[in-house]
């Protein structure tokens, strides 16, 4: 298995960004993926700082993917959209069958992202005959859901699965993070920036529920499926993703890097990544039960 880092959710400084994906060309995973993903009023970095950081990461021997938007909702992001389809050196990972119809028509291979509904067989066949060269699991589905799609998986269609942070779950047409600073969405003074890992939202008794980024709406405990990384070779996973962190990342890599090169076992990976970033965290999705739940 190979292991990625996604792209990154959260509304970081220029200067957190660039810190980040140094330390991220230092590391041993193999897959980097970025863009923004969730809101196109996030501009402290351009495309071109994007394009920059790919080059960077390419020369420090990474395989780099360019995400595209996941909500689109005007031209200038269509745009955009089609600019990063355009680029001509990096696969593009569609987020929504507009970026899907884009890579189409230019001919050019993609990932099928996390956010693109495929959730049965005839669905992998579509995208596989459009040109994806890997599709990720979307969050809510099970293992065992994931092992019936993978006996008739595509011949030369990979499977990827998102195996650690804050899940993804829905996005909105409306800001919540700015919603909850009674700020209209059209001057949201970019209030997102001041939570590093997105803003916990718990319930009347003080539980861990969601969290708000934005338009965009993930669970409130980080998904970790490290301990199940035997499962997922087992069942063909070609590779896991881990989703960015302000906090702990380079643990996070070494862990779920060491379990998948036999270097560590998942149980006691696991017990040395939780002494750092905590115990609490969800993994209910993958055994069919209640995405909040733990096992």
């Amino acid at each position: 298995m190979k292991l990625a880092v996604g792209p990154l959710l959260y509304l970081w400084s220029r200067e957190a960004v660039m810190d980040f994906y140094a330390r991220v060309a230092a590391s041993p995973v193999d897959i980097v993926y970025l863009g923004e993903t969730v809101c196109s009023k996030r501009r402290f970095l351009t495309l071109s700082d994007w394009q920059m950081l790919a080059e960077r990461l390419s020369s420090a021997g990474k395989e780099v993917v360019l995400s595209t938007l996941t909500l689109m909702e005007s031209e200038s992001e269509l745009r955009t959209m089609r600019r990063i389809v355009a680029n001509g050196q990096y696969m593009i990972e569609a987020n929504d069958m507009a970026a899907v119809y884009a890579v189409t028509e230019a001919g050019e291979p993609f990932i099928a992202g996390p956010h693109i509904n495929t959730y049965n067989q005839t669905t992998l066949e579509l995208l596989a005959d459009l040109g994806a060269q890997r599709w990720v699991m979307p969050m809510e589905l099970s293992r065992d859901t994931l092992a019936q799609m993978q006996q008739k998986r595509p011949d030369g269609l990979q499977t990827e699965v998102f195996v650690y942070g804050r899940m993804p779950l829905a996005f909105s047409a409306r800001c919540f993070t700015a919603r909850n600073r009674n700020l209209p969405k059209d001057d949201c003074r970019l209030c997102c920036g001041d939570y590093a890992d997105g803003l916990p939202l718990g319930t009347q008794e003080g539980e861990n529920f969601l969290t708000l980024n934005g338009i965009q709406t993930q669970s409130g405990l980080v998904c970790n499926l490290l301990t199940e990384l035997p499962a997922l070779d087992e069942l063909g996973v070609d590779v896991v993703r881990l989703s960015p962190q302000s906090q702990h990342m380079e643990q996070v890599v070494a862990a779920f890097h060491d379990v998948i090169q036999g270097d560590a076992k998942p149980e006691s990976a696991q017990e040395q990544l939780s002494a750092v970033v905590g115990k609490e965290y969800c993994n209910g999705y993958w055994f069919g039960e209640p995405g909040m739940a733990a096992r």
